[in-house]
């Protein structure tokens, strides 16, 4: 165990030197929806995979503050110093908030882009929002833009982004990185003004996926609309414009994970959950309350594994922890009724005096917690519908201990199975697969259980958060004048394609009306 956490320890003091010496040469401004208040290892998402790269180029992280301000239109952005990097926020209006945030983003670009047209809510005078809040927040960073720094603009809230950096002519190097899924073309082309918002994308020099699946969807969107040209090295030409299009899926902290899962696994309340008898179970899920992970489903197919084995009941516990989001959207209400309803139903059905299958958390738990509980769990129950990536998955892997180690039932409709094919894979629409899936689990056979888990473990090591941040930037950065010596400062070779041709500075048409 000592030499495991050694062994974590030095990958990843390596992996922050490689970065180091390239990072001084650039300084990063990241832009996201919003920018975290606590970065670093304490974060979860956005904020440990960008803090280390802020922190070693003294970098600028940009965003939403997370407040409403009625003067959020005239006021600035404040400017806060930390010990590693800066910040600059800006806070939104109501209206903003309503039409931008809640409205737009996450009421009709969040379901349509996880595949739920029929969830999607369009309305035009929230996209005018939406681009006009994009405009704001572009012009709000114009003023602090160096021209040798690197711009990283991430997820679907930032799309038209780069777009209002161009039209007030920023000529820097500008990568979007896309979180969740891109839809095929056919669902893409049911957004309003498909066209001009895709256009916008190729104001961008690197557009990148968490899949190849996502790719392929938008460049096969991208042919099929724009007209746009495949070359032989894969890029992208429409437009006037020749940009790379690629697949660069998204890692963790994994040496820092399996640590924190180690300290916490004896934590009481986790004792408590886990339940000390030998030959009882525990299956876990982590996820936020949304109605693209499945949560219905995954309780359903429970409910059909207890009713078709019943050796299993009172031996086997399902716990589930769902922190809710955006509960004034009306989706989300009709998920935590429909998981609730399902909850009732199972527990109902084939509960005791002294258990209940399924134990449920509707709140949010520290990551520490989270880690030591994964690794007590002798499954995890990651079945989402549609996912960019599922982060979760791959932290569920850190946390095993490797002599013992617990099985990941997965979903084929998560990112993430595109790299830990090791897992069980199942079809979250089928209940009856899902539900021998659990049985294959409980009853995997140690030697087996290992075997899978070293080769995931070994692909979650070596495609981390360090690996994606090194594809990503190597990316951006690889037809610049500067490549030779740049690339050799960022570390290890990429597995991506090299390109030696300059896209063009062209950045006619994409410019909104």
């Amino acid at each position: 165990m000592l030499r495991e956490t050694l062994a974590a320890d030095a990958a990843h003091k390596k992996q922050a030197s490689e970065e180091e010496d390239w990072s001084r040469n650039w300084r990063l401004i990241v832009v996201s929806n919003r920018v975290a208040e606590t970065p670093g290892k304490g974060a979860g998402g956005l904020a440990v995979a960008v803090g280390e790269a802020l922190s070693q180029s003294n970098g600028l992280w940009f965003g939403w503050s997370g407040q409403i301000s009625g003067s959020a239109g005239s006021a600035g952005p404040r400017h806060t110093e930390t010990s590693d990097f800066a910040t600059l926020t800006v806070d939104l209006t109501q209206q903003e908030y309503d039409d931008y945030y809640l409205g737009f983003s996450n009421e009709c670009l969040w379901p349509l882009f996880h595949y739920r047209l029929d969830l999607a809510r369009i309305d035009r005078s929230q996209l005018k929002t939406y681009f006009a809040v994009n405009e704001r927040l572009a012009k709000a960073l114009l003023p602090t833009i160096r021209s040798d720094d690197l711009i990283w603009v991430h997820d679907y809230h930032l799309i038209p982004y780069a777009s209002y950096l161009r039209r007030h002519g920023v000529k820097n190097r500008i990568g979007f990185f896309l979180h969740i899924p891109f839809p095929p073309p056919e669902v893409f082309a049911a957004l309003p003004d498909h066209k001009k918002l895709a256009r916008m994308l190729f104001a961008y020099d690197l557009v990148a996926f968490q899949t190849v699946r996502d790719r392929e969807n938008f460049v096969r969107y991208a042919q099929e609309q724009l007209g746009a040209e495949r070359l032989n090295d894969g890029r992208l030409k429409s437009l006037g414009r020749i940009i790379k299009a690629d697949a660069i899926p998204i890692g963790i902290d994994a040496g820092q994970f399996t640590a924190d899962a180690r300290r916490n696994a004896q934590n009481p309340d986790i004792t408590a959950i886990a339940n000390g008898e030998p030959d009882h179970k525990l299956i876990v899920g982590v996820d936020r309350l949304d109605y693209s992970k499945g949560l219905p489903e995954r309780i359903e197919a429970m409910d059909l594994f207890l009713t078709r084995w019943p050796q299993y009941r009172e031996k086997v516990t399902y716990l589930q922890v769902a922190p809710p989001s955006r509960e004034t959207i009306a989706a989300y209400m009709d998920v935590r009724s429909a998981v609730e309803r399902a909850l009732g139903n199972i527990n109902g059905r084939h509960g005791t005096l002294r258990w209940s299958p399924v134990r449920y958390l509707n709140s949010k738990a520290e990551r520490p917690f989270l880690a030591g509980l994964l690794r007590r769990s002798h499954v995890g129950l990651i079945t989402p519908l549609r996912d960019g990536m599922n982060l979760v998955a791959k932290e569920f892997v850190a946390a095993q201990n490797p002599a013992d180690p617990g099985v990941l039932i997965l979903s084929h409709f998560a990112g993430a199975a595109e790299q830990l094919d090791q897992a069980i894979l199942v079809n979250p629409h089928d209940t009856e697969s899902m539900a021998q899936a659990i049985r294959e689990a409980l009853e995997m056979p140690l030697s087996e259980r290992q075997a899978r888990h070293a080769l995931l473990l070994d692909r979650v090591r070596s495609e981390n958060i360090g690996w994606w941040r090194r594809q990503f930037l190597r990316a951006l950065i690889s037809d610049e004048p500067r490549t030779e010596r740049l690339l050799s400062m960022i570390g290890p070779a990429s597995t991506l394609p090299r390109t030696v041709v300059s896209p063009g500075r062209n950045y006619a048409g994409l410019i909104p009306d």
